[in-house]
C-alpha cells in the first residue's frame, strides 16, 4: 500500500509540473538552414566574400594642326619707274596631346547581403578598413549579385556584380607624398597649369 502511495503521488507530482511547464517551438522557419543544405548566400544578412579583380586602362590622344597664310602683292608703274612690292604673312601652329592613365585593383572583402530584390538579385555592400604604420586603406563595395554566380564556396568575381560601386581611399604619410602642394593646387584651380 505504501508502494501504491508513493507512486501515486509521483504521478500526481509529474502532472502537476507538466501543467506549469511550458514550450516553445525550437524551430524558426526564418533562421533553418538543412545541414546538407549549400552554404552560399541567398538571404537577407548572409555573408558573401567578393574577389575584387578589376583593372582599367584609358587612353586620349589629339592633334591639331592650323595653317593660314596671307599674301599682298601691288606693282605701280609711274613716270618710267616700276615700283613692285610684296607682303605676305603667315600662322602656323600644331599641338599634340596625350593622356594615359592604368588602375588595378586586387583585394578579398566579405560583404553583407542587404536586401533581395523581387528579381533574385542579392543586393550586398560592405567594407574594409586596413591600418598599417600610420597608413590607413579603406575599401567600400556595393553592389548586386545573381545567386547562381555565386561559387560553391560563398565567392564571387567583382566583375559579376551589377551596379558596381568600389572605392579604395589611402591615408597616411604615402597618400600626403602623392597629393600636390597648395600652391600647385592653387595654381590648377586658377588655370594655370
Amino acid at each position: 500500500m505504501l508502494k501504491n502511495i508513493r507512486y501515486a503521488s509521483i504521478g500526481l507530482a509529474l502532472i502537476a509540473s507538466s501543467l506549469l511547464a511550458r514550450a516553445e517551438n525550437l524551430y524558426q522557419a526564418e533562421q533553418f538552414r538543412a545541414l546538407v543544405a549549400d552554404k552560399r548566400a541567398y538571404r537577407v544578412g548572409d555573408n558573401l566574400t567578393v574577389l575584387v579583380y578589376e583593372n582599367a586602362s584609358a587612353t586620349a590622344t589629339a592633334g591639331t594642326s592650323s595653317d593660314k597664310s596671307v599674301g599682298v602683292n601691288y606693282s605701280v608703274v609711274a613716270n618710267n619707274t616700276n615700283k613692285q612690292g610684296a607682303l605676305s604673312a603667315g600662322d602656323e601652329a600644331q599641338g599634340k596631346g596625350r593622356i594615359q592613365r592604368t588602375g588595378r585593383l586586387l583585394a578579398q572583402l566579405t560583404v553583407t547581403v542587404k536586401t533581395i530584390e523581387p528579381s533574385g538579385l542579392l543586393a550586398v555592400s560592405g567594407e574594409q578598413v586596413i591600418a598599417v604604420n600610420d597608413e590607413t586603406q579603406e575599401i567600400k563595395l556595393e553592389g548586386k549579385v545573381r545567386p547562381s554566380d555565386i561559387g560553391e564556396n560563398n565567392t564571387v568575381i567583382s566583375t559579376r556584380l551589377s551596379d558596381a560601386k568600389i572605392s579604395y581611399i589611402g591615408e597616411g604619410i604615402l597618400g600626403d607624398r602623392q597629393r600636390p602642394g597648395i600652391i600647385t593646387r592653387i595654381l590648377n584651380w586658377l588655370g594655370l597649369i
